[in-house]
């Protein structure tokens, strides 16, 4: 399991399990310290795609079923274990519904909580249309990045970090551009769901993710763009929100 999830401090007297799902050239670092900022009922499973971090030697993944495969290959066992919720940032919220997905047709497992940020769902029409990043030249791929906020200004100006960086980001985009799903007829699960935003990021279709659930289903925007969860502030508040979500799921589970 350490290979594919970082957890900076296993808790296994936790009621809940939290697990994260990087952004597009993301890693696990940034989700996995949340660990260290929740309380103890929760612990933080943060996933580690290949291509970066202690992966950096393996090849990345081509499409989606494979990020499924190995993601619930690491963590069925676990997950039927006690109560998990999932958390999915951008690409990471298209990962996390394809997990979400096989868990419940495959396994008959869902979350007690669904947390998506910063997409449209995955079959809306805004998400169908969108342009293929993944197809840009670099000039133009670094102009979008640079105009979608959250990457460090040193970064863009250092030629020799991008040519670390910018492969593992094109190749997950890559992935989500080509991925392609239903609108699901029925709703598949029946626990809540919230989506989270940044209000000056591009529109997103966060109402289509409505289709998923039979169950509760909120909307909450936060000030600033793409990576409003990067801000301290709205990390905060983005943390406190989510661990009053899942006491109370532990309450009721209880």
């Amino acid at each position: 399991m350490e290979k594919v999830i970082s957890c900076f401090g296993r808790r296994p007297e936790a009621l809940t399990r939290l697990i994260c799902f990087p952004w597009a050239g993301g890693g696990s670092i940034h989700y996995a310290r949340w660990g260290n900022v929740l309380n103890s009922s929760m612990e933080v499973f943060a996933v580690k795609l290949p291509g970066r971090e202690s992966r950096a030697r393996e090849p990345f993944f081509e499409n989606m079923q494979q990020i499924v495969d190995e993601v619930l290959a690491a963590l069925l066992p676990l997950l039927r274990e006690k109560p998990f919720a999932l958390f999915g940032h951008s690409f990471g919220a298209f990962t996390s519904f394809a997990v979400a997905e096989d868990l419940k047709k495959l396994h008959n497992l869902e979350p007690v909580h669904m947390f998506l940020s910063g997409a449209s769902a995955p079959y809306s029409e805004i998400r169908v249309k969108a342009p293929k990043r993944s197809e840009l030249s670099d000039d133009e791929f670094l102009q979008w990045l640079t105009s979608i906020g959250g990457t460090p200004q040193e970064l863009l100006a250092n030629p020799e970090v991008l040519q670390l960086f910018l492969p593992a980001l094109k190749a997950d985009l890559h992935v989500v551009e080509n991925y392609r799903c239903s609108k699901p007829d029925v709703p598949f699960l029946a626990c809540p769901v919230t989506c989270f935003d940044g209000k000056e990021d591009i529109p997103h279709d966060l109402q289509a993710w409505r289709n998923i659930t039979s169950g509760d289903f909120t909307i909450r925007m936060f000030d600033g763009s793409h990576f409003y969860l990067k801000d301290a502030g709205n990390e905060k508040i983005l943390l406190d929100y989510i661990t009053k979500i899942l006491e109370t799921a532990e309450i009721d589970y209880l």
